[in-house]
């Protein structure tokens, strides 16, 4: 019986006390991490010669400790669309994060460091975002959020499909969001479909529609298509 091939992982990380404590976890877990950079240029490096499934990337690294990591992370995937971005940061960094999980529908996360409170809550991400989901820390959501209504990008949704959206946004499934919201599964599933139609979101396979209307959510921009109508009724998604 054939035997699936192992994540194969690059890890990009000035401190190399986290580079190992994190490959260490993730070769425990089942991973294969294939390469570990210390700066920005070494990620990119890596990422072309190897060709991984998923980087997992600190935001600020050398030279100047800014945002070289996420910047590279935006190039990663534009010259590399299939490849999965994990985020690690003290900080969020809004306009940037808006761009990088603006640059894919899948497979992109963004976790604050500090706020990792359990190897099972971070493994639990990285697997979501190597499986093409989207796992973004709340905090990240709630400064994006604050973003996009600045913009004015949010006004066709309720209060309680925002709330929705944005636990679709940290990746928490429809019985995720029934859970944290006390709501009813056939609730959560209506609000999902109302929220659908509204952004224009015509059926797809599997969960791509989740995960566009998440990017949709995070970039403020809840306008719907010209050729679409706000006025269909999209149905529920499990």
């Amino acid at each position: 019986m054939a035997v699936d091939a192992p994540m194969r992982v690059v890890l990009a990380d000035d401190s190399i006390l986290i580079r190992e404590g994190i490959a260490r976890l993730l070769d425990e877990e089942g991973f294969d991490v294939v390469a570990q950079a210390g700066d920005a240029e070494g990620l990119m490096d890596a990422v072309s010669r190897l060709r991984p499934d998923l980087a997992v990337v600190d935001v600020r690294m050398p030279p100047t400790f800014t945002v070289e990591g996420l910047r590279a992370a935006m190039g990663l995937r534009k010259q590399f669309p299939e490849l999965a971005v994990l985020v690690l940061s003290q900080h969020v960094e809004t306009t940037y994060a808006v761009d990088l999980l603006g640059r894919g529908a899948r497979g992109v996360g963004y976790l604050l460091k500090e706020r990792v409170t359990s190897i099972a809550t971070f493994m639990d991400a990285l697997r979501r975002v190597a499986a093409g989901g989207t796992a973004i820390d709340e905090m990240v959501v709630a400064a994006l959020m604050n973003r996009s209504q600045q913009l004015g990008g949010l006004d066709e949704l309720t209060v309680r499909e925002l709330e929705v959206l944005s636990l679709m946004a940290e990746g928490l499934s429809n019985p995720g969001i029934s859970s944290r919201l006390h709501l009813s599964s056939r609730t959560v599933e209506s609000h999902v479909g109302r929220i659908f139609s509204k952004l224009g979101l015509a059926p797809a396979a599997g969960d791509e529609r989740r995960v566009h209307a998440v990017i949709r959510y995070l970039r403020g921009d809840t306008r719907v298509p010209p050729h679409q109508s706000l006025g269909t009724q999209l149905g529920s998604e499990s």
